[in-house]
Order: structure tokens, then sequence, then C-alpha cells
């Protein structure tokens, strides 16, 4: 690993520009590890044409997001592109709020979240699994986004809420359609996006509403029930906050880890003697998921608002910018990380232990839903390579779905039983 770069003068202005990294770049959505590892090295800390701000080295992203005062909102309490003019509305997700706030709606939901009550669904993930895999068998064929990827995080999903498995489809489409409200469109959505967006929105809410109206009546041992039941210190969540984090809960676990075990299954099949010790080792697959995490997770980047001034590198970024944290630049940041851009399924079993990668975020909003989603991950990923040997991708080229996140569409394979 190399020394870290001597800190400069400080600068008090930078010339904006994408360096490699334009969001709008046919070639940069494709694949924006390459415009990632130039935005690193060249601007690594970024005013964009956008006027917002961008990091993208590890120290500095791991600085912003533990160190640092800053939030999600800025420090007159509204979210970034806000006016005091806005209407408030409802109660906002959890992941939206700074606290006390934040503290607050965390802490009722978190219980539901602990490594413990995780671990109690493995055989519930184990079964769905099983069954997947079970009904494609003997086709020698399957979409593993269609088949696999999409079907386990989203049968539990509403298992877990106590959603009928028959709506998932109807779920499945409303939260994809949902992510688009989480992006900042810069000169306004196209009509069709934003009624797209409206309906899912609506659906969720309607959808919710009926559902934890019939879970007062009549409480069940799922998740939902735990919500309405939460308390802690004497505190509950309200009718509107139970809604919206509902909502928000599915939203934020569901497509990320159909984008988790689609990118790890992909990474995997275009490495394939990695591929090859993961199916003679089994047991390197908690550290397999931990490298598909650091190499190739779904959420390619994260925000926040500083609320204090700060300086990185010489250059100093005011209170309540908007910055934004470049999670896949940090995790394949030659300083921190020995030959990054190799993908190594057993550089989490080694020890000492390496860098911890930042797939999911840090700080108070460290992903809630990371024992789950790793959990999840493990079993799929798992359970495919022992069942199924010979799998070949049919495209090499990867169709990306219409999400927020970084989430194939789709993913054909051939395979062959194992022996």
């Amino acid at each position: 690993m190399s020394q870290q770069d001597p800190t400069p003068e400080r600068r008090d202005s930078v010339e904006s520009g994408w360096y490699g990294a334009d969001p709008d770049d046919p070639v940069h959505l494709e694949d924006p590890h390459p415009g990632f590892g130039i935005l690193r090295e060249s601007q690594p800390v970024n005013l964009t044409p956008w006027e917002n701000w961008r990091l993208s080295r590890y120290d500095d992203c791991v600085r912003l997001l533990r160190e640092l005062p800053c939030g999600m909102r800025r420090t007159d309490g509204l979210l970034p592109g806000q006016s005091p003019e806005d209407p408030v509305g409802p109660p906002s997700f959890m992941l939206l709020q700074d606290p006390p706030a934040h503290t607050r709606l965390r802490k009722l939901v978190a219980k539901a979240f602990t490594p413990r009550a995780v671990e109690s669904w493995r055989p519930r993930i184990e079964a769905i699994t099983g069954e997947l895999l079970d009904g494609v068998a003997e086709r020698g064929s399957m979409d593993l986004i269609k088949d696999l990827a999409l079907p386990v995080p989203a049968t539990l999903i509403c298992e877990l809420l106590g959603v009928p498995v028959e709506d998932r489809d109807t779920f499945t489409e409303w939260t994809a359609d949902a992510t688009h409200g989480l992006v900042t469109i810069r000169g306004g959505s196209p009509p069709e996006i934003v009624e797209r967006v409206e309906h899912a929105r609506n659906g969720l809410a309607g959808y919710f509403n009926e559902l934890i109206v019939n879970r007062r009546s009549h409480p069940s041992d799922d998740l939902l029930s735990m919500l309405i039941a939460a308390e802690e210190d004497g505190d509950k969540l309200s009718p509107p906050e139970l809604l919206t984090n509902c909502i928000g809960l599915l939203i934020a676990g569901f497509e990320t880890t159909i984008g988790l075990i689609g990118n790890g299954l992909i990474t995997l099949l275009h490495h394939p003697d990695e591929l090859a010790k993961l199916r003679a080792q089994p047991e390197l697959i908690e550290s397999t998921v931990e490298e598909c995490l650091r190499f190739s997770g779904p959420i390619l980047m994260t925000v926040r608002v500083l609320h204090a001034d700060a300086e990185f590198n010489g250059i100093r970024i005011p209170c309540n910018a908007e910055v934004t944290v470049v999670l896949a630049a940090a995790n394949r940041d030659p300083r921190r990380f020995l030959d990054p851009e190799r993908f190594d399924i057993e550089r989490y079993a080694r020890r000492p232990a390496p860098t911890p990668h930042l797939a999911f975020g840090g700080g108070v909003h460290h992903c809630l839903g990371a024992h789950l989603a790793r959990l999840e991950t493990q079993i799929a990923i798992g359970a495919l390579v022992r069942r199924f040997d010979e799998l070949a991708l049919i495209h090499e080229r990867t169709e990306w779905g219409r999400s927020l996140f970084r989430v194939p569409a789709t993913i054909p394979v051939t395979f062959a039983k194992a022996d």
C-alpha cells in the first residue's frame, strides 16, 4: 500500500468538472469504476458542475462519515434543495432524519434487525432459496435476477412484513419505481417518471395503511406487528412514522439486496478461478460476500450535508454543502487496500483483518439492514454454487435495471447440476 499523500497548501478555489466520472456518460453508466479511479487519483476533493462536492479517497470518506459534524439535513433542518416555503409533509424515513429524531426512530426499529433477530431467519432464507433452485434445476438455464436474486429478498421482506406472497410482484414494481423519487434529477424529471413515482408511492401508502389497520386488530408475529408494538423508554412510532418507515425499510433493503446478490454473481462469473475456489472451499462464503461488497457493491455513493466548515486535501468545503461520498471509489483506494483492483475472495478471511470496506456507509446512518443483506447473500450465492456446475453467462454485457442503485435487470445463465 502506498503512503499517504502529503498535505497540500490550503486552496479556497477549485475548478469544477467531472474528471472521468460523469453520471450521464454512457461509458460511466456501463462501468463506473475506471472513472471513479480517475476521479480519486486526479480530483479527490471534487466540485462538480452541479455545484455539489464529491470525496473519493478512503480516509476522507471515513472522516466525513464518522468524525465530522454532518447529517442528511442542513443546519436549518431542511433537506438539500428544500426551501422554507415547501410543505413539510409527513415524517420522513429515518434515513433522511438527523439526531435526535433519527436516534429515536432507529432505536424503535433496530430491535428487529439485531444479529440475533436476523440469525433466527436463517432457516426460512435457506428454505426459500432451496425452493427457488429446485424450480429451475431441470431447466439447465435461469435468470439469476428473476429466479434468485429478486425473489429471495422479495419473498422474505413480504413474509416479514406480513404481505401476502401473491402481492410480491406488485411490490417489486412499486419499489423499483419509488426509488426514482429519491433521486434529484437536475432540471426536473420527465412527466412520465414523475407519474410513475407518484403511482408507486400512492400504491405503497394505500397498501400499507390497510395492512397496518389489519395488524392493529389482528397482531401476528411478523415485522409489521413488531413495529406497531415497538416501544423504547415509553416511546412508540406514530401512525405517520409507522407508515413512512415501513415503506422506507421495504425500499432500502429490498432493491439493494437484489443488487448485492446479482452483482456478486456477475463478479464471480467474470472471475472463474475465484468461483472455482469458492466451490472447493465453501467456508469462504462470508469472506466472498465481503469482497463482493467491496468490489462491486450496489450502493456506489451516499450523501451527507456538512454542519460546519471542513477542509480536505487543502480545500475548504463550507457548512451546509452537500457532499457525495463515493463509496465505490473509496473501496478501491490503493492507499488502504492491497491490490485493490483484484477480486480476491480470500481477502476478508486473512489475518490480520484487512481494511473494512465502506459498502454499508458509516456513522449514525450505517445501514440498519447490513446483517440481513449479508445473510441473504451468503445463503443465495452459497446454495447456487453448491447446486450447479458450469455456470456461464449467456450475455457478457450486463443490462442494468431502473433503480437508484446499481442493480442488474437480468442475468441469464446456463448451468449443469453438480455431482
